[in-house]
């Protein structure tokens, strides 16, 4: 089964879309989804967690400070002036509000995915990695605060 077969990044896409317009009232425009290596990301806190079961993998928000205070303010309802714990859980809910939606759609193809919980990472610079031989989907997306990305790195079982 290849990713086209259960249109993944249109999945990504609606799943992100649907989360912030009706968790944090924001409306978002998606850009064109890199498949594969490339399109370096500039980020401040990432956002990851761990999918399991038929698609195995790693669902992760990557964000600038500014993009991550803004998205935790529109969401909490409260202006966010640091990367602070408040941050860290926001984003960390994001994900994990995505990732649901991303396993709904994905149960539509009859594939099962679990998901475990969050882990955020704030920083200047830093790089995650792992995974070797997995397929890389990352999808840019504007907030009203800026730019922000949603990464699938992801392998098939079976």
């Amino acid at each position: 089964m290849k990713n086209d077969d259960f249109k993944l990044e249109q999945g990504i896409v609606t799943a992100t879309k649907d989360v912030f317009s009706t968790m944090v009232m924001m409306e978002l425009e998606d850009g064109c989804p890199v498949v594969g290596k490339g399109g370096e990301i500039q980020s401040n806190i990432s956002s990851m967690l761990g999918l399991g079961g038929d698609v195995r993998g790693i669902l992760a928000i990557h964000c600038p400070a500014d993009v991550a205070r803004g998205i935790t303010g529109a969401f909490i309802g409260m202006e966010v002036e640091a990367l602070n714990d408040d941050v860290k859980d926001a984003i960390g809910e994001l994900a994990n509000m995505i990732a649901g939606n991303l396993k709904i759609h994905l149960a539509a193809f009859d594939m099962d995915v679990k998901l475990a919980i969050p882990t955020s990472v704030i920083g200047e610079s830093y790089h995650a990695s792992g995974l070797f031989g997995a397929c890389r989907i990352a999808v840019p997306f504007v907030s009203t605060d800026g730019p922000f990305w949603i990464e699938l790195k992801y392998m098939l079982n079976g």
